[in-house]
């Protein structure tokens, strides 16, 4: 057959491929490759050898426009009917794209090179320039060695592919590159260093990043197949991650700041680095006693990834690890290998639970420390518990028992009762994931409880003595439920031991109800001895008042009442004081009882709740005068009935005065029954039920006396959530400045009163002969008839004010969002029935 006209197809090469129009060989190789592909019995899949193209434009243009052309000219390609052989034409152009780099080839780590990779439906396009011929001494084998397959018969006088193939090997004359060779770059491979034929090389992409590659170097022994190269690129991928960790390593192991958690998985990871080094030196044993080619039992590339199979999954998880330990430390990098524990691949569970054991170390010493003897130790800050701005040095100092609270309050800047709630703090994003947030804040609670108990209870001892009980018991990672287990005991030890040094060492119950007893009017005799000796003092101006003579008469009220039989240590907190007060106010608006609390149970009473507890005194003091005021005019005013009878003509005015004053009383009594029964009452009984439960700890026994408080001050005070005032307050106290007022008055029209009948009997009694003086002169402008319509009408007018303040409140009251408030609109229904108030716009 004649040889086929090849000048029309050289033209060509040389247009694609410039460097081949002086190269005789080079021209020669690519006309006889075209032959080849042209003769290539292989399926023709156009849109597979497309997107090769597409891969192969995207990957050397870096931009969009050339695939684009390429698109458009593939699909102009397509329509054209006077082609028949489209495959071959794409694939010949598709392998003369590929030698821009005739000498050597390169591909990414990660990924094996397109060139190389075989498609499912027929091997990939032939590239001369890479691809190296067998030598001619492997004529007659295979690639792996064996028995060359038999030849297919030849048609039409044609030599078969495998005969052009084989003698254009023989024409090029490069055998393979011996096994011993491939097989000593691969072991350099797996250590990260670079071998003979096979060099890791640095090359920055597009985005000017640095990424490592491997390149292929022609040399003279020989080539090396593709499906060899897929086998060294695999094989390099362990070499890059080796060199990956232990650069890291070694970069890390210099910084000061790496905590104990990290320190220990760089510990973990050398020793698997270790491990990987014993598995290299023993393959490389194997491979210098084989010999390429002697043997099936030699060492093969084949074997070699076997061998390395699993390690390769190893080196991937441990380079996750590095990655993640570069943004994360302590707890977070433990919840970063915890997170591959959950994993469905048996190996990487386990291979990560055995990771995981170790890095853990350092936290569960910490965990141990901090739960069976409440001190911290964590340099690092690793821990998900951390000192606070008010910690102090007291972590730091040796245990004393006779530590005094000035000692310590000298610590925290003299806010001692703030050491339960900043001293230490709970740092969420700490904690592992294998443990709950739950079980988190129980070992929180315990160490800070255990902490407590030895610097501020001074109980030094017990501390110590749960800590020496606790060495046997070794917290791990493997234990997760003995773990959980020992958390709510030592929880539990810790909160009952802190309640009972509370309740039993500090008699905080005692304190509880000496302010409610003193603070919150519980004691009546008390209160009103109190109240019957101060009244004459308050009266005057505040400025006018002593801190000595209120002292005097507190100390008198309590030997007059049952106080006297509280214990000394609560008596002596006891004391009388004035607040600050500005000009104008007298002593009823300023004095107030105060109660003293020392450390610790200022951790339970704390400043706030004091000033909470003078808040509710204030008002509770203003009810108990105004009661006590109504009291002794209600008892004047009936006593002296009879005198007031004498004069006729103000029998009316004081029927309706007393009409009044019985409204008044009945809705004093009420606030005030209401207050003390439904309020603290209810409140008290709550709060001790919790006490004498003991469960919790000393945050349950805080939150459990806040919430006593402040039921207290918001029902006492009928604040409303719903408006966010305090009107309801504002009104009731308008209501008892009202009342005042109004007995102010009473007073006068009693004096009045009073003198009217005197002069009624000194005429009954000239009448009889009988004359007597007048104790106040008839001209006085008090006892006139001037005086008498003054006095009736400041009557009415505080009468017919009080009556319209308390129907307001009625009403407000009753539309209140709190059940109990409502309640007590419904006990002072009466104000609402017969005495409708005028709401403020406000209030609709």
């Amino acid at each position: 057959m004649p040889a086929p006209d090849t000048s029309q197809l050289k033209t060509l090469i040389h247009q694609i491929t410039p460097a081949s129009a002086g190269n005789t060989s080079l021209t020669r190789e690519l006309v006889d490759h075209a032959h080849y592909l042209g003769g290539t019995n292989q399926a023709e899949d156009l849109a597979d050898l497309a997107n090769l193209m597409q891969r192969h434009v995207m990957q050397t243009s870096g931009s969009s426009t050339p695939s684009l052309r390429l698109n458009n000219l593939l699909s102009r390609l397509y329509d054209q009917t006077a082609l028949s052989r489209k495959y071959a034409i794409l694939s010949f152009l598709y392998t003369l794209s590929q030698q821009s780099h005739p000498t050597s080839s390169y591909s990414t780590i990660s990924n094996p090179p397109a060139g190389t990779a075989r498609r499912r439906n027929g091997p990939s396009p032939f590239n001369p320039s890479l691809d190296a011929p067998f030598s001619a001494s492997s004529g007659h084998r295979g690639a792996n060695g064996g028995p060359a397959r038999p030849e297919p018969p030849v048609e039409g006088g044609m030599k078969s592919k495998a005969a052009l193939l084989r003698a254009y090997r023989e024409r090029i004359g490069k055998p393979h590159v011996p096994m011993t060779v491939l097989l000593r770059d691969a072991i350099y491979l797996l250590q990260g260093i670079s071998g003979h034929c096979v060099q890791f090389v640095s090359v920055t992409t597009d985005t000017m990043e640095k990424e490592e590659r491997i390149e292929f170097v022609a040399i003279k022994e020989g080539f090396i197949p593709p499906p060899t190269r897929v086998l060294l690129h695999q094989l390099s991928e362990l070499g890059h991650l080796h060199s990956l960790i232990a650069s890291f390593l070694d970069e890390r192991s210099l910084s000061p700041t790496v905590g104990l958690v990290e320190q220990s998985l760089h510990h973990e990871l050398r020793f698997q680095l270790t491990e990987y080094h014993k598995l290299i030196a023993l393959l490389e044993s194997h491979a210098s006693r084989s010999k390429a080619g002697e043997d099936g039992g030699g060492l093969t590339l084949m074997r070699l990834e076997a061998w390395v199979g699993e390690w390769k999954l190893r080196l991937r998880l441990m380079s996750v690890f590095v990655e993640g330990s570069k943004n994360a430390h302590g707890g977070k990098l433990i919840s970063l290998i915890h997170l591959h524990t959950k994993n469905g691949d048996p190996f990487i569970r386990d291979f990560s639970t055995q990771i995981l054991e170790q890095v853990s170390k350092p936290f569960f010493t910490s965990l141990q420390a901090w739960l069976f003897a409440g001190s911290l130790s964590d340099p690092f800050g690793e821990f998900f518990v951390a000192p606070g701005k008010r910690s102090g040095n007291l972590g730091d100092r040796p245990e004393r028992e006779d530590a005094d609270a000035d000692e310590i309050d000298a610590d925290f800047g003299g806010d001692i009762h703030r050491t339960w709630q900043e001293k230490w703090m709970f740092r969420a994003e700490m904690m592992p994931s294998f443990l709950d947030e739950a079980f988190g804040r129980k070992v929180y609670s315990t160490g800070k409880s255990l902490n407590f108990i030895r610097y501020n209870c001074h109980d030094a001892e017990w501390v110590t003595k749960q800590a020496s009980a606790s060495t046997s018991k070794s917290l791990k990672y493997s234990d997760i439920a003995g773990l959980e287990k020992s958390i709510d005991l030592a929880y539990k030890v810790a909160s009952q031991r802190l309640f009972e040094a509370f309740l039993v060492k500090y008699r905080l119950v005692d304190h509880l109800q000496a302010l409610k007893a003193y603070l919150l009017c519980g004691y009546g005799d008390f209160h009103d001895l109190l109240m019957d000796s101060l009244s004459a003092l308050l009266a005057k101006p505040a400025n006018a008042l002593y801190r000595h003579t209120l002292t005097t008469r507190l100390l008198d009220a309590i030997r007059g009442s049952n106080a006297q039989y509280d214990p000394p240590d609560v008596l002596r907190r006891l004391d009388a004081r004035m607040m600050e007060y500005s000009h104008g106010e007298i002593g009823w608006d300023v004095f107030t009882l105060e109660y003293k609390v020392d450390p610790p149970i200022d951790t339970v009473i704390d400043p706030d709740g004091i000033n909470n507890y003078l808040k509710l005194f204030n008002h509770l003091w203003k009810m108990r005068r105004v009661e006590g005021s109504l009291g002794a005019a209600w008892g004047r005013v009936t006593s002296g009935a009879r005198s007031v009878s004498r004069v006729a003509d103000l029998q009316k005015d004081w029927h309706q005065v007393r009409l009044v004053m019985a409204e008044m009383i009945h809705f004093v009594r009420q606030m005030h029954a209401w207050c003390h029964r439904e309020v603290i009452g209810a409140a008290w009984k709550d709060l001790t039920e919790f006490i004498h439960k003991k469960e919790g700890d000393l945050d349950g026994l805080i939150e459990a006396h806040n919430e006593y408080l402040s039921r207290m001050v918001r029902k006492i005070t009928l604040q409303d959530s719903k408006r966010g005032h305090e009107n309801n307050l504002a009104t009731v106290r308008e209501i008892f400045e009202t009342i005042l007022q109004f007995l102010d008055s009473t007073d006068d029209f009693w004096r009045y009163t009073t003198h009217a009948a005197h002069i009624r009997d000194r005429e009954r009694d000239n009448v009889r002969g009988v004359y007597t003086a007048l104790s106040l002169n008839t001209r006085d402008p008090q006892v006139s008839e001037e005086a008498l319509s003054g006095i009736l009408s400041r009557t009415k007018e505080f009468s017919g004010k009080f009556s319209h303040l308390a129907g307001d409140l009625v009403i407000s009251l009753s539309s209140h969002s709190d059940l109990d408030i409502r309640f007590l609109a419904v006990s002072l229904t009466g104000f609402s029935t017969f005495y409708p108030g005028r709401r403020d716009s406000s209030r609709g």
